[in-house]
């Protein structure tokens, strides 16, 4: 985003059979009495909300067109089914700047897919697919019931995709960002690339710098709502885009209808400690490949020693890739973290690691582009990633702290210990919140579904069923598999989403899904 555009964010370049679930004991951490934390369950005393019915739109106001080829054009590879039909329509919501409410717009992208009668707003997280191709992914990997009752509304966060999508770090300090060494203590060369960062985007986003958060994310879902129509959000939301959803409930609790948080992050204020739990996600995710691929008789081997092997590799001699970028060890491993969170890609991935061990990084450096490359169409993904994250966090960490946190974390996770931490780094000099934190609770809404992932590189099952604590009506749903996100990688979990969200029908809390 430039500066000319900062203060509009504009955007929009174009208009599994199911498995049984299987009730096990509930898989929270034991809560201590007095301590201000909820159980999971409506306080004493207070009548439970129910679960809303299902409602079609009244009036609503978005002008939808058609936008099949330009859709499938971002989509890319893996295509989606030709039976998938696409339109677009554009949401306008205040940006709501510090200071300056109500004073400016940004103008969302939202892409409907699906015949359904009844919106499903679909919100993915920061440093994934924008929520537009996410919705168009998530609706081929659906059973077909969702798309009979639902039009899948997948949005592009404020900015993301084509939703004034923010492109304020330089190009050269991208790669910076996330090349630290998974051998090496030392974040300097981070550090460094974070305050470039930090003065580039103060200039270039002015007065917006610090209105791309997930309570104002949550804000753009209820002007979505209205505009739909729509008496209650109904909503599916992964990851950090589970966060949003989190705080939608928190600000608008007698608007939320049926939702479903897949894989919702740790709320916890101690960044340093919420990363140190999902570096232990990753590497839990890495044994966990490590199995699929013995399972498969893939001829990688042993992935941590294949690391190990492609890291010496690189750290000795660091080719370029295609396009011109140098790929050393930090590169690379954070290409290998970024893979293992996509489950349906793990075949590539483990081909990927295998030929660059043989010299060839292309396959490898594929799943760090989305990170490197920055065009109009397909901007970059961590500009929009360290702006949200880190207005959404008051952690600040100096350079000292952060050495100690990176060595502690490197010696219990060698492989992503690393890759996880320095993501700290990346917050040094931006803006400090100044704003309170959202408070955590969602009292007064309907019971939401909250799904965990045992073996979850992102975002962990410790900090997804912590966040349930915290919310009085929440019910967990655990799947006992591995990878970012169970809905429609699990059966059981997909099946569970489908009965709470079609039929109204809420899980046992604590229900265990297999593997």
């Amino acid at each position: 985003m430039r500066r000319r555009r900062s203060r509009l964010l504009v955007a929009l370049l174009a208009v599994a059979a199911a498995a049984g679930c299987a009730a096990g004991p509930s898989v929270r951490p034991a809560l201590v009495e007095n301590d201000g934390k909820t159980t999971g369950s409506t306080p004493a005393g207070t009548p439970p909300v129910p679960l809303p019915p299902l409602a079609e739109p009244q009036s609503p106001s978005l002008r939808w067109g058609d936008c099949d080829d330009d859709t499938r054009q971002r989509i890319g590879t893996p295509a989606v089914p030709d039976t998938l039909h696409f339109t677009c329509a554009r949401v306008t919501a205040p940006l709501d700047a510090p200071g300056e409410a109500r004073r400016s717009v940004v103008r969302l992208l939202a892409v409907k897919v699906g015949a359904g009668p009844i919106p499903l707003v679909v919100v993915n997280d920061i440093d994934g697919e924008p929520g537009s191709v996410y919705a168009a992914r998530l609706a081929a990997a659906l059973p077909p019931a969702f798309l009979e009752k639902f039009s899948l509304i997948g949005v592009d966060r404020r900015g993301t995709g084509l939703s004034g999508a923010v492109q304020c770090v330089p190009a050269d300090v991208r790669h910076d960002l996330i090349d630290a060494d998974p051998a090496q203590g030392d974040l300097q060369g981070v550090l460094d690339a974070a305050r470039r960062a930090g003065q580039q985007c103060a200039i270039e986003l002015d007065d917006s710098q610090t209105a791309l958060d997930s309570w104002r994310g949550a804000g753009d879902l209820d002007e979505l709502r209205k505009q739909l129509g729509m008496e209650r959000l109904n909503a599916l939301g992964r990851g950090d885009g589970s966060k949003v959803l989190s705080e939608y409930a928190v600000r608008f609790p007698g608007q939320v209808g049926r939702m479903v948080l897949d894989g919702v992050p740790d709320p916890g204020p101690d960044t340093a400690a919420v990363l140190d739990a999902v570096a232990a996600g990753a590497q839990s995710t890495l044994d966990a490949f490590a199995a699929d691929c013995a399972a498969r008789g893939c001829t990688l081997g042993d992935p941590k020693a294949a690391l190990a092997a492609v890291t010496d590799q690189l750290r000795r001699m660091a080719p370029s890739t295609d396009d011109g970028v140098a790929f050393g060890p930090g590169v690379a491993m954070y290409a290998v973290y970024s893979g293992l969170a996509q489950r349906s890609r793990w075949p590539e991935l483990a081909d990927a690691i295998t030929a660059a061990r043989s010299g060839n990084i292309t396959p490898l450096a594929a799943f760090a582009s989305p990170v490197l490359q920055d065009t109009r169409a397909q901007p970059s993904r961590i500009d929009a990633t360290i702006a949200t994250r880190c207005n959404d966090s008051q952690s600040r960490l100096s350079a000292d702290q952060l050495d100690q946190v990176v060595a502690g974390m490197r010696a219990k996770y060698p492989q992503f210990g690393t890759v996880v931490a320095q993501q700290l780094a990346w917050c040094g000099p931006w803006p400090v919140r100044t704003e309170p934190l959202p408070p955590a609770g969602a009292t007064g809404a309907p019971p939401i579904l909250v799904t965990a992932t045992a073996a979850d590189p992102v975002t962990p099952q410790v900090g997804s069923t912590r966040a349930a604590d915290q919310m009085p009506t929440a019910v967990t749903l655990t799947w006992q598999g591995a990878g970012h996100g169970a809905v429609g990688a699990s059966p059981c979990v997909t099946d569970a989403a489908r009965a709470f969200l079609i039929d109204g029908k809420v899980p046992a809390d604590g229900t265990l899904c297999p593997a």
